[in-house]
């Protein structure tokens, strides 16, 4: 039995300008966290000859072709696995659709399991690039590059998406102090909305191709919004960092119809007026999870429960996927 997870991230600064319709012409930069959220593959060798694939449905098949799943389809034959006797399984700490990466997670933490079977040795970098690979190219899905790689690498990062798709990145260098204030005064809350993430890109992704000027003007401010954060984040100034947090989202509500709603809005101004100093929701919008830096934690914990919203707590993750267990 092979055991892989793969963490969960949020996005700290510059997100959505890691499309490829973006970055190819422009260059991209965002700054991104692992957190200690994760999905998990089992993946297993059964006695009789049939491939199993369990995650929200479950999937019995006879060959990898008749998987209707499309990235557990597409990875296996990535891997170059045929072998009847499989079993997959997926379990995660947060359900997709959510805004945390979790496609993103799924794929690496699959794909680790895979080439852990087969025992192939793989960097991080790699297995990234082969995630990508898997939903951008092979599956045509409508996103960006930060969650495989955030997943794949871990820790908290400055990643920058050259013209010619290369991926650079370093961590972020954080004093002691600064990387365990943000950790605590960073406060997570469920919406009660899932999403589709290539939904909400899709109209990104086109505009961005038909050189919309609008949309373009707005994915290269919020891509000096990740600078920015990254020089306060290095800086040990939270509250510049809180403050972009808040302008990165107001320019972020302006670039899709679909990204907020009455109640996300409302949420969102009644933690700003209880505790918070800055905030927005994780990924591409329209659901999932509300994130604020707090000046008090109490008070923004008190009202958000007041509202309904649930929070989820979180440390930072600086493993990345691995495999927890191999027998």
């Amino acid at each position: 039995m092979i055991i892989t997870r793969s963490p969960l991230r949020v996005s700290l600064g510059g997100g959505g300008t890691d499309l490829p319709s973006y970055y190819r012409e422009h260059g991209g930069f965002l700054v991104a966290a692992a957190v200690d959220k994760y999905v998990y593959i089992t993946q297993h060798r059964t006695f009789q000859e049939e491939i199993i694939v369990k995650y929200s449905k479950l999937e019995r098949v006879s060959a990898v072709d008749q998987i209707e799943h499309p990235i557990v389809r597409e990875a296996l034959k990535l891997v170059g696995i045929t072998d009847p006797h499989l079993e997959l399984t997926s379990m995660a700490d947060i359900p997709g659709g959510t805004g945390l990466g979790s496609s993103g997670s799924f794929t690496t933490a699959l794909l680790k399991a895979l080439h852990a079977y087969k025992k192939n040795l793989l960097s991080p970098v790699e297995l990234a690039e082969q995630a990508c690979d898997i939903e951008i190219n092979r599956l045509g899905e409508p996103i960006g590059k930060q969650d495989q790689y955030i997943s794949a690498i871990g820790g908290i990062t400055a990643f920058t998406f050259r013209q010619d798709g290369r991926v650079e990145y370093r961590p972020v260098r954080l004093s002691e102090e600064t990387h365990f204030n943000l950790e605590d005064n960073l406060l997570l809350f469920f919406t009660g909305y899932s999403r589709s993430a290539s939904t909400i890109l899709k109209d990104q992704n086109d505009r961005s191709k038909k050189n919309d000027q609008a949309m373009l003007d707005n994915l290269h401010f919020t891509k000096e919004l990740g600078y920015k954060s990254l020089d306060a984040l290095e800086a040990g100034n939270l509250e510049e960092f809180a403050r972009l947090m808040d302008v990165h989202w107001q320019r972020k509500k302006a670039r899709s119809s679909g990204m907020s709603n009455p109640h996300i809005n409302e949420w969102y101004d009644y933690a700003m007026a209880h505790g918070a100093l800055g905030g927005k929701l994780i990924g591409a919008g329209g659901g999932g999870f509300l994130m604020f830096y707090a000046a008090d934690k109490a008070r923004l914990r008190h009202g958000m429960r007041e509202k309904g919203l649930q929070e989820v707590r979180f440390r930072f993750d600086f493993e990345g996927t691995k495999v927890v267990t191999q027998n």
